[in-house]
C-alpha cells in the first residue's frame, strides 16, 4: 500500500510543476504591472535566452528556467515600454466602392 501511494505521489509530481509554472507572458505582465505601480515610466522588459549577454537586471525566470526576463532603463521621453507596450498593426483602408 505505501508503495502505491509513493507511486502516485511520484507521477503526480511533474504534473502539479508543470500547472504552476507562468508562461513568459504571463509574468512579464505581473512584473510590468509591479515595476508601473512604483511610477517607472522609462524601461523596457526583455525576454532572452537564460545566460544571454544583454545589458540590464534580470528580473524574473521563465520557460521552465530556459528564459530569463530582463529589466533595462530606458531615457526619458522615449516611451519604450515594451512591457505594457502592444504591437501596432498597419490600417486597413476602407474598401472602395
Amino acid at each position: 500500500m505505501k508503495t502505491l501511494a509513493a507511486l502516485a505521489i511520484l507521477l503526480a509530481a511533474p504534473v502539479l510543476v508543470h500547472a504552476q509554472a507562468k508562461s513568459c507572458d504571463d509574468l512579464k505582465a505581473e512584473i510590468a504591472k509591479k515595476i508601473e505601480a512604483n511610477g517607472v515610466k522609462n524601461y523596457t522588459l526583455d525576454i532572452v535566452d537564460k545566460g544571454a549577454q544583454t545589458e540590464g537586471k534580470v528580473v524574473g525566470a521563465c520557460g521552465g528556467g530556459t528564459k530569463e526576463i530582463v529589466y533595462s532603463k530606458t531615457a526619458p521621453g522615449s516611451d519604450t515600454s515594451s512591457a505594457s507596450a502592444a504591437p501596432s498593426s498597419p490600417s486597413t483602408p476602407a474598401p472602395s466602392k
